[in-house]
C-alpha cells in the first residue's frame, strides 16, 4: 500500500488581476444577449456556460454564496430541473420561475 504526501494547495502563478479579467471575459463572450435570447433561451448547454462562467467571477471575488448559487443555476439546466421563463416581451405577464432569476 503506498503512501501520498499530503495535498497542498498552493497560490496560483497567474496575478488575481489577471485571473479575474480572463473571467470577465470568459462571461462576456457566454452571455446570452438580447439579440441571440430568442434562439438562446432553452438551449441547456449555452445556459449552463453562462451561469458557470458567472460563478467563476463571484467565486474569484470572494463571494462563495453568489457563486453557489450560480452554479446551482448551471445545474439546473443541465439536469432538467429548470426551464426558459416566457419571454416579457411578448404579453405573458411578469411570470418566472423562481428557480430561474434573470442575471
Amino acid at each position: 500500500m503506498s503512501s501520498h504526501p499530503p495535498t497542498q494547495v498552493s497560490e496560483p502563478s497567474t496575478p488575481p488581476e489577471v485571473t479575474r479579467e480572463t473571467a470577465r471575459q470568459l462571461v462576456e463572450q457566454l452571455t446570452i444577449t438580447s439579440g441571440d435570447w430568442h434562439r438562446l433561451k432553452a438551449n441547456r448547454r449555452a445556459r449552463a456556460l453562462e451561469q458557470a462562467a458567472t460563478a467563476i467571477v463571484f467565486l474569484l471575488n470572494d463571494q462563495s454564496e453568489e457563486g453557489l448559487l450560480r452554479l446551482q443555476q448551471a445545474v439546473g439546466w443541465l439536469d432538467r430541473s429548470i426551464s426558459a421563463p416566457p419571454c416579457p416581451t411578448h404579453g405573458h405577464g411578469s411570470q418566472s420561475n423562481p428557480k430561474d432569476p434573470q442575471t
